[in-house]
């Protein structure tokens, strides 16, 4: 009850800082390009989703933004996504579930994704994101149609299933049973283990090229990990480990060089252009609404 409270205090300061964006322009959608956003969304982040997309289309323009439900948008909501987001393609959960992947934890955006890319290069965008700056990195890879993953660390590699393998089962035994780790040390499992790749990339933003997997490969893996490590797959934290798999397994892919992209514990300032304002420190010290505002100020 109180982190309700608390969060709920926060979330007003935050509103009342980064209010502006509602008079801000709307989206310029790019009709030249090929480049779909996508963000699944709740009613209580539909204003920063606005901040985070318009920071993100001040810097790269996308043809399309879809807005996946998760259920809780409201009439109004959606009045409002269509006001500032032309053209906003609303999705509902419904549509993109599997009877071989688990339901919920953002399960049914990735499927989404595998949905999209067929004819679009496309961009998961999380609503707690803020690009403060040029973001060269993310146009080259749609330019070039190479996939790319939002790193957690500095001189991150792309690294195979094996390394990845060895270092989880490691932290493994030392009674980390994180769904994300449990699945990372159980790798070794899948059937093509030995010929695939890994990046312990976070899923809150993410590239993907038209035409780079397909729903089959994640339903596949899915499948296999269900198999290795049972219940423990529906655990909130699994759909990033398939993301991380489909990336890395895409030719050329790359993980963003951080700190310019980096999450709000480790982002530098004058260094960091994209920045993932994570729950763990998503309002602490003010700095999302003072960086926010500062972003609304150029909108």
């Amino acid at each position: 009850m109180f982190y309700q409270l608390k969060d709920r205090v926060r979330r007003y300061r935050f509103a009342k800082a980064c209010k502006g964006v509602l008079q801000a322009s709307p989206v310029a959608p790019d009709a030249s390009s090929n480049l779909v956003v996508l963000s699944q969304v709740q009613h209580k982040d539909v204003l920063l989703l606005l901040l985070a997309v318009k920071s993100f289309a001040r810097q790269v323009r996308p043809r399309t933004i879809c807005v996946l439900n998760d259920g809780s948008l409201s009439a109004n909501d959606r009045a409002v996504l269509r006001e500032h987001i032309p053209g906003v393609n609303l999705l509902e959960l419904a549509e993109f579930r599997s009877a071989i992947c688990p339901r919920g934890g953002t399960w049914e955006r990735l499927l989404a994704i595998a949905s999209l890319v067929r004819d679009h290069y496309v961009i998961q965008l999380d609503s707690d994101t803020l690009t403060i700056g040029p973001i060269e990195e993310v146009r080259h890879s749609i330019e070039c149609q190479s996939a790319f993953a939002l790193g957690t660390w500095n001189n991150q590699k792309i690294e195979t299933m094996r390394e990845r393998c060895e270092t989880a089962k490691k932290l493994a035994h030392q009674t980390d049973s994180h769904v994300q780790v449990v699945a990372e040390a159980s790798l070794d499992k899948l059937d093509d283990f030995e010929s695939l790749r890994y990046v312990r990339g976070c899923s809150g933003f993410a590239g993907f090229a038209r035409q780079s997997f397909t729903r089959e490969f994640v339903e596949a893996i899915s499948g296999q990990m269900q198999g290795a490590i049972g219940a423990k797959w529906s655990e909130w934290g699994s759909e990033q480990v398939m993301s991380n798999i489909v990336i890395a397994n895409i030719p050329n892919a790359i993980v963003l060089p951080h700190p310019k992209y980096a999450d709000c514990h480790k982002m530098q300032a004058g260094v960091t252009e994209f920045i993932h304002f994570i729950g763990s420190c998503r309002f602490d010290d003010g700095n999302y609404a003072r960086l926010g505002a500062q972003v609304i100020a150029r909108l």
